[in-house]
């Protein structure tokens, strides 16, 4: 898949040194985020699960991650960031990815919630609105933006990209995936929830590479990522892959009923665990990969009958 034709002057990263490079470009953005951002802040490892302030610097900085990337397809490539997917019709792909984002995220809880696996824990900021509660959840979506948007850039935006070019399109997208779950690895310790949160990120991986092949665009799947993350952590106080987020709820708290299972609500990891994401997302993926498939056929059935007129 390309989403902008390769001009002569353009050059493709070997294969073999793709993944080695996006690693170093994830631990060199991180390092700078904390020896030039957070430690000179006084801020420690552990107030990123207390405070709410390190969390959106960290999550901002994976901007820091995104120009490298950048840079090195500006300068080595020798290609534009609109080569990897940031093309036209920004502000309806992005609002349409945020849109579909939250209706994904909204149907996995109501499927948990419905099978018995939550209970109310608070009401969130509504309990007591008031402006100052809204800082925290503002800031936490511009750096849920970041950090979404610099995973897809990487993943959907990059590698599937040069995967697909030299291996094809059903290497790229499992590649990409793989790779996207492996980094997901050590966010809690080893565990059934672990284990079914990876199975469910490569799921994750595929169902939005095959979202981003439907559009022909990266802004879709920037916008989707962003409100799947920011409105699980902060709309529903629950975990976002591992972790949760020192903010008062922007939608209600929740918490897992006592003796739910951990395959129902996720257990450590959240409901990115949950085998009611694994139905939604494999629901997602025989959409798109099917919708996918209906408008290349169709796009091929008419390119052939306008070459045989």
């Amino acid at each position: 898949m390309s989403l902008e034709p390769r001009a002569p002057k353009h050059r493709r990263t070997w294969t073999a040194a793709a993944i080695p490079l996006i690693i170093v470009f994830f631990v060199l953005g991180q390092l700078a985020t904390i020896f030039a951002v957070l430690k000179p802040m006084g801020f420690h490892q552990a107030d990123l699960a207390t405070q709410w302030l390190p969390l959106v610097i960290q999550l901002a900085g994976f901007g820091f991650t995104a120009l490298l990337l950048l840079a090195w397809v500006w300068l080595f490539e020798r290609r534009t960031p609109r080569v990897l997917g940031f093309n036209g019709a920004f502000v309806r792909r992005y609002m349409r990815g945020l849109l579909v984002g939250c209706g994904f995220l909204l149907a996995v809880i109501a499927l948990i919630w419905i099978a018995g696996g939550y209970r109310i824990e608070g009401r969130g900021v509504w309990t007591a609105p008031s402006p100052i509660l809204f800082l925290p959840i503002l800031a936490l979506l511009g750096g849920f933006m970041i950090q979404g948007g610099t995973e897809e850039l990487l993943m959907r935006g990059w590698l599937m990209q040069l995967v697909a070019s030299r291996h094809g399109l059903v290497a790229a997208v499992v590649i990409n995936s793989v790779l996207f779950a492996v980094m997901h690895g050590g966010n809690i310790a080893p565990s059934k929830d672990l284990a079914l949160a990876l199975v469910n990120l490569i799921l994750f991986g595929v169902m939005i590479s095959l979202y981003a092949i439907k559009e022909g665009s990266l802004w879709g799947v920037c916008a989707w990522h962003t409100a799947w993350n920011w409105l699980l952590g902060v709309g529903f106080g629950l975990e976002v892959s591992g972790g949760r987020i020192a903010v008062q709820s922007l939608v209600i708290d929740l918490a897992p009923k006592a003796g739910a299972p951990w395959w129902l609500t996720g257990g450590a990891f959240g409901p990115e665990a949950s085998v009611a994401t694994t139905i939604v997302l494999l629901a997602a993926s025989i959409c798109f990969g099917v919708t996918g498939a209906f408008r290349t056929a169709r796009a091929r059935s008419a390119s052939f009958g306008t070459s045989a007129s």
